[in-house]
């Protein structure tokens, strides 16, 4: 059997999720992994799987060798499985014979193109330019995969007979599958990675509204508009509806709306523009349809009427001035348009921008001029015709400057500061002005030189800010301002403001070049700052967690090291030095130093350590006292004149006594003791030696 036919696809917009992602403009590149890519839906009582190879080439191996559906069950009852159970759902899942597809090709579109690509013996793609430039395919094997793989993603029940969906209806609501779909192809062919997803009947969500949906009345049509990027993973495609009476909507289209351009970062949304009657009311909503032919709900509805265009527009052509604040403005309407409007607004704005306000409404129909008599230095005029059904046509603005000579007044209140930096911020009080433009800065270093402008253009606020030298010959800075209107008409100067800078540099920081830690105590060297005023240096520590510093030496002299005797074994001390100079400017900190004093010290030994033969009981009797606090445990050690002395037993820190009944008769004995704390440090070792 033959199936060859001329696939001829005419988009207004297209969209898809699988197929929109291998055309040959998005080819895969040859780093790139081909696997197959898996989606799934839960339904109340079913999961259903779609799923989809990212490359060409191995959609047409897996057509033939099919793809493998398994399903794990990983937990039951929310416990996790110890050993998941495997489930095969299909050894192998590909596309139907061809004869089974022949009742079909008649009856469904996506059917039909689908087993074209499959089977067909050509595969012949018409359309028109602008397809070709979206599509941009350049083998046929490419053409019948993506035309596959999009008409798949619209119709689920094709999906399934092309082998790339599954219903899973034996699912349980107690538990939750890892689905993985694998590749047949045998791997001397070709590699493909497995695909997969982890879902349950309890991830059951219900599909969302549509998104950002809009409509824009105009005349004899209406544009609607709405953000498929959205819920691009959800929905491929789209039904729009209308209504005339806000109760019975039909689809204005038999075939949803779909892209396949989906991945242009600059065109997220979706534009239909249907054809209406004006001043009729009409209703608009859309539905979204998934990859698996679900319908989600609708959207908000959206009503409107078309309205006619006016066909007249005013034109703004004359300004006579009566004086500085009144302007008289002529206009230019046709005669034969008066009938069509009530009459005319008047807007204005201070800028050419959005911004405009009415200033004059209910001018009448036949009138071409009106007067306005509160002028600001600068003015933006637009007139509008007001429609009788509606519909408004605006002038192009009209620029009107009454003639300026008055200058703005001399700025006052000029005041300042220098900071260490040499970083200046200038102040002074806002004129009142209402045309005023801004300001313009000038500087002197000397008050009999001439000032040097500091601004490029007269737009800045009443603040400014500059940079001066510190150390140079001029001990003072000298500013001045003028006020400079939207006719460049420029104030006077204001009053000179005379700042001093700040005599003073703090000094360059030291270092630290050296540290030890020895015998419980910190050895500290350093560098002293360059400076030449430096006055004193500074040392400071913090111990342990300790956030603020503590003055621990200052030396006046150039002596560049310390050792710090008050330091505890255990503690962490962080040590940083400063510099003050002559005006008592100090420094930045050195970098910081941290050191930890680990603990090395000796306990104190064992007092009184004695030895008893007590012949009685025959056992030699020890005893001992202690006058330290931290001896966690005393360890006891014993030798003779066969045996070397060894570790025979540990007690508790409070015992003080103990018997040693393993004792042979005529023998020297050598006993010792030491004090162990806690933290591991010992005391030295005290011996008594006694004959059994």
């Amino acid at each position: 059997m033959k199936l060859k036919f001329l696939i001829v696809l005419v988009f207004t917009i297209i969209h898809t999720n699988y197929a929109q992602q291998n055309t040959a403009k998005d080819s895969i590149p040859v780093d790139k992994k081909i696997g197959i890519e898996v989606i799934a839906r839960v339904q109340k009582d079913r999961i259903l799987l779609r799923w989809a190879v990212n490359d060409p080439i191995a959609w047409k191996k897996l057509n033939t060798y099919g793809y493998l559906v398994e399903r794990y069950t990983v937990t039951r009852d929310n416990k996790t499985l110890q050993k998941p159970e495997k489930m095969i759902l299909a050894q192998v899942s590909k596309p139907e014979a061809v004869e089974l597809w022949e009742k079909l090709i008649d009856e469904n579109d996506n059917a039909a193109i689908v087993a074209q690509a499959i089977y067909g013996e050509s595969f012949e793609v018409g359309g028109t330019t602008n397809l070709e430039s979206i599509v941009n395919l350049s083998q046929e094997n490419e053409q019948r995969f993506t035309f596959a793989l999009f008409s798949a993603d619209k119709d689920f029940e094709i999906a399934k007979k092309a082998g790339l969906g599954f219903e899973d209806k034996t699912v349980k609501p107690n538990e939750k599958y890892a689905y993985r779909i694998s590749s047949n192809v045998p791997e001397e062919q070709m590699h493909i990675d497995y695909g997969g997803i982890f879902i349950g009947l309890k991830d059951y969500e219900p599909l969302p509204k549509p998104m950002d949906f809009t409509a824009h009345f105009m005349d004899k049509n209406a544009m609607l508009s709405w953000n498929y990027k959205i819920l691009s993973h959800i929905y491929g495609s789209y039904y729009v509806e209308r209504s005339t009476d806000k109760k019975n909507f039909k689809r204005v289209t038999d075939k949803p709306y779909t892209s396949l351009n989906q991945q242009n970062e600059n065109n997220s949304k979706f534009f239909y523009v249907d054809s209406i009657v004006n001043s009729a009311q009409y209703s608009y909503r859309i539905q979204g349809i998934t990859s698996f032919g679900e319908l989600g709900p609708y959207s908000e509805v959206i009503s409107g009427k078309g309205k006619s265009i006016l066909q007249y527009v005013p034109h703004l052509t004359v300004k006579e001035f009566k004086n500085e604040t009144t302007v008289n403005l002529i206009w230019e309407f046709p005669e034969e348009g008066d009938n069509e409007i009530t009459g005319f607004e008047l807007k204005r704005s201070d800028r050419d921008d959005d911004k405009y306000t009415t200033v004059i409404k209910n001018i009448p129909a036949k009138a071409r001029n009106v007067v306005y008599n509160k002028l600001n230095p600068t003015n933006y005029f637009i007139l509008t015709a007001i429609g009788k059904n509606g519909s408004n046509r605006a002038s192009f603005p009209m620029l009107v400057q009454p003639v300026d000579s008055i200058p703005p007044a001399k700025p006052i209140g000029l005041k300042g500061v220098i900071d260490s930096l040499g970083v200046v911020k200038i102040t002074w009080t806002p004129n009142k002005e209402k045309d005023l433009m801004g300001y313009r800065i000038y500087k002197a270093h000397n008050p009999d030189e001439e000032y040097s402008q500091l601004t490029i253009s007269p737009s800045e606020p009443n603040n400014f800010e500059d940079k001066v030298v510190i150390k140079s010959l001029n001990s003072k800075v000298y500013y001045k301002v003028i006020a400079v209107d939207t006719h460049y008409n420029m104030s006077p100067f204001s009053e000179p403001l005379i700042l001093k800078k700040p005599d003073v540099v703090p000094p360059t920081s030291p270092i630290f070049s050296n540290y030890e830690i020895r015998n419980g105590s910190i050895f500290l060297e350093w560098i002293n700052s360059q400076s030449e005023d430096v006055a004193i240096h500074q040392l400071y520590r913090k111990e342990n967690d300790q956030t603020d510093w503590s003055l621990l030496y200052e030396t006046k002299n150039k002596e560049e090291k310390y050792q710090d005797k008050t330091v505890v074994e255990g503690n962490t001390y962080r040590y940083a030095i400063f510099a003050k100079d002559e005006s008592n400017l100090v420094s930045n900190p050195s970098p910081e130093v941290a050191l930890f004093v680990p603990k090395s010290s000796l306990l104190n030994a064992v007092k009184g350590f004695f030895a008893q033969p007590n012949k009685m009981n025959n056992t030699i009797d020890l005893s001992w006292e202690y006058t330290g606090t931290n001896a966690d445990k005393f360890e006891i050690y014993k030798g003779s004149d066969k045996e070397p002395l060894q570790l025979i037993q540990v007690v508790t820190g409070n015992v003080k006594r103990l018997s040693d009944p393993t004792i042979t008769i005529n023998t020297n004995y050598k006993y010792g003791i030491r004090a162990v704390s806690k933290d591991g440090r010992m005391s030295k070792m005290d011996f008594y030696s006694v004959k059994f």
